[in-house]
């Protein structure tokens, strides 16, 4: 494996509040794509996801939400 599947901590600040989630460089990568391309900001994204995911951790939250972005536009 090559050394970008290692996680990275990014900062978010969502809703005021300062936080952090550990995500590998191909996931932020492509969250970053998707929240650019709907006209978003990454901390207003993720503030979306965040409100929605349960009891699941944020950083697996949007994990997922990038894997199933990606899963639909192969199906499209």
């Amino acid at each position: 494996m090559s050394n970008h599947a290692r996680p990275v901590k990014r900062s978010l600040t969502l809703r005021g509040h300062r936080t952090s989630v550990s995500l590998e460089d191909i996931f932020w990568d492509q969250f970053r794509l998707i929240a650019d391309q709907n006209g978003k900001t990454i901390n207003g994204l993720a503030a979306e996801i965040d409100e929605s995911r349960g009891d699941i951790g944020l950083a697996s939250a949007l994990r997922v939400y990038v894997l199933e972005k990606a899963l639909n536009q192969s199906f499209e």
